[in-house]
């Protein structure tokens, strides 16, 4: 089935910036990205998650003042709110954003705080998703920490794709495995998320994230006991998809 015909140009916009960039490491990246103008303005988008430190500490080093957006689902653990604080105040972000759905869209959708039983994508969408989408309205790029060897669709991402017909996404970290992250943590002394010693190597919002068992794939507790797979939209080639709790941003 051919593409349509809307999104041929972010195919060829996509094209240009990897090949441009193609030899550069993740800073460089990272830092040319901010400033060239077929790139346009850029937020990062970060859940102060388990690995999420890395990419903030690489944007502290080469552009604090960039809008980093944190959606406060409202149903995040206390460790993850203080753990946000304690990174903003020590890293100097000056342009955090908090983002939360509207206390009269939650009264309206999700009144006595369970949706996340009865239907958990719902509640992903109503405290998650469509306050990304909104907060992402007023940028041309999001900066997020996929990376090739998270899974096997993750395998071929590069530093840019596209995010639809007119925006996209930069992945600094895309070459990037799991040993260049722990080495950066240790090498450049940043604090982990406190619950990672507990057994969350992946973390989410409290009521839907458990502790995973040595051996366990590392999101094991992410919805565990429950058929949800899903976490958010993306776009691939230009066709909108959903991607499984594996490949999550």
């Amino acid at each position: 089935m051919p593409l349509d015909g809307r999104f041929a140009p972010m195919l060829h916009r996509v094209a240009g910036l990897n090949a441009r960039y193609r030899h550069h490491g993740a800073t460089a990246v990272l830092e040319h990205a901010l400033r060239d103008r077929d790139v346009g303005r850029v937020a990062l988008v970060s859940s102060f998650g388990a690995e999420s430190v890395v990419l903030l500490h690489l944007l502290s080093v080469v552009s604090p003042h960039t809008p980093v957006l944190f959606i406060e689902t409202q149903m995040l653990f206390a460790e993850t709110l203080a753990y946000q604080q304690a990174l903003a105040d020590m890293l100097y972000l000056s342009d955090i954003r908090t983002l939360k759905a509207s206390h009269a869209k939650i009264l309206a959708q999700d009144p006595q705080g369970d949706l996340h039983k009865s239907d958990p994508d719902a509640c992903c969408t109503l405290r998650k998703t469509a306050v990304l989408e909104t907060a992402l309205s007023g940028f041309d790029a999001w900066i997020t920490g996929r990376k090739r060897y998270q899974s096997t669709t993750r395998a071929t991402v590069d530093f840019f794709e596209a995010d639809g017909n007119a925006r996209l996404k930069i992945n600094p970290l895309a070459h990037w495995a799991p040993d260049d992250l722990q080495d950066y943590i240790i090498n450049n002394r940043l604090p982990r998320h406190p619950l990672v010693a507990k057994g969350y190597p992946s973390i989410g919002c409290a009521p839907c994230t458990s502790p995973v068992k040595q051996g366990e794939d590392p999101r094991a507790g992410r919805w565990r006991g429950t058929t949800k797979t899903e976490c958010g939209i993306h776009f691939i080639d230009g066709k909108m998809v959903r991607k499984t709790a594996k490949d999550a941003t």
